[in-house]
């Protein structure tokens, strides 16, 4: 058959209309199923516990949970739902990490230093004597390359680490006698976890590792003759200032220290990927909040300690500082070499240490130390 021009024309136009038709239809159906999927993952509601090491009302550690519970709900407009659980309510303030890895709970709120037994460098990712501050460690999990390290380790255990808060530089806690020398230090009992506990036992102390919950209790009883815990805010939350005559600084031991927020992998990876990322969104308005919190409150409670509760205030003698400095580079050091994995980690944060160091001391430093000059 024999097609003009024209005709040629006119048929090739059909066909593309045709095609376009089709591809029309098929891109319309393929909207409907999307839109449909769609639809269910936003009918679907669900329901997660999160369990902590704290109290569930201790000010900023017990309370930040809660609030972020409650921004994932109202972010999620109620597709998300998580009770809080404080420590004992569910499982015990040391059983968190197994609880959220065998999914008994979804989410937990906790230290990453309370499992140095199953995992040697978790130290890392709470706080280290004598180490990186707390605006410090944020830097580190965020551009340093810790997050990755520290996703790395809990994968195995199918747990995603995210930060989730941080106290700054702590307090080194309540004594119920002086310290003015190391030899005040022997055969202290004390409550101190993680690597600050391994410096303090080699400096003639016993460390205690015991949940919050029961610290109390045991420094009333004597069964404790001293505790480190927060800062000022928390610490008098907490009413150590009634069983306990002396308040210790600075937090040497604890200079910086990260809450983890932990998830159970597998059901953080089920979810609907924008329900992930209002999680991790989540965590990081925790992470904030629980430090402005705490650098806000604590110049007050301290002073209720002081002048309306009697408290002692002392620091800690320079030459008690200096020993302890160099027992943690001892006990940080043997640290580093438990492993490869170790060692990679302790290389990363040792050197973005030295790095932050360098910078904060014309920065941060110099500008604190210009602030108490005298004015004219």
């Amino acid at each position: 058959m024999f097609f003009n021009r024209f005709s040629l024309t006119r048929l090739f136009l059909l066909v593309l209309l045709a095609t376009l038709f089709a591809c029309s239809g098929e891109s319309e159906s393929t909207s409907v199923n999307a839109s449909t999927s769609s639809a269910s993952e936003q009918q679907t509601v669900y329901e997660w516990k999160m369990i902590t090491s704290w109290p569930k009302n201790l000010p900023a550690l017990g309370t930040s949970p809660e609030h972020f519970a409650d921004i994932v709900e109202k972010m999620s407009n109620g597709r998300m739902k998580i009770r809080v659980f404080g420590a004992n309510e569910l499982v015990g303030g040391l059983e968190v990490f197994d609880a959220v890895s065998q999914g008994i709970a979804q989410i937990g709120h906790t230290g990453a230093y309370y499992w140095q037994g199953k995992i040697p460098s978790t130290p890392f990712f709470s706080t280290i004597p004598f180490g990186l501050t707390g605006t410090e460690m944020d830097a580190w999990l965020a551009f340093g390359g810790g997050n990755e390290l520290w996703q790395e380790i809990y994968a195995p255990f199918n747990l995603i680490p995210m930060r989730g808060g941080n106290s700054g530089t702590q307090m080194f806690g309540w004594f119920n006698k002086e310290i003015n020398s190391l030899d005040d230090l022997q055969g202290l009992k004390m409550r101190i976890p993680g690597l600050g506990g391994e410096v303090f036992r080699r400096a003639g102390g016993t460390p205690v590792t015991m949940q919050v919950s029961e610290v109390f209790t045991a420094m009333q009883t004597g069964a404790l003759d001293a505790t480190e815990f927060v800062s000022p805010y928390n610490d008098m939350a907490a009413g150590y200032h009634t069983v306990a005559d002396y308040y210790y600084y600075p937090g040497w031991h604890e200079p910086g220290s990260t809450l983890e927020t932990i998830f159970n992998k597998s059901a953080f990876e089920a979810l609907p990927e924008d329900l992930q990322e209002i999680l991790k969104a989540g965590t990081e308005v925790m992470n904030q909040l629980l430090m402005d919190e705490l650098t806000a409150k604590n110049n007050e409670a301290l002073r209720v300690l002081v002048e309306e509760h009697g408290v002692e205030l002392r620091k800690l003698p320079d030459d008690v500082l200096i020993e302890l400095r160099t027992i943690s580079d001892q006990v940080v050091a043997e640290l580093g070499a438990t492993d490869d994995m170790t060692k990679r980690i302790y290389e990363s944060y040792k050197n973005f240490q030295s790095g932050v160091e360098n910078y904060h001391r014309i920065s941060e430093e110099a500008y604190i130390e210009a602030r108490k000059l005298p004015g004219r």
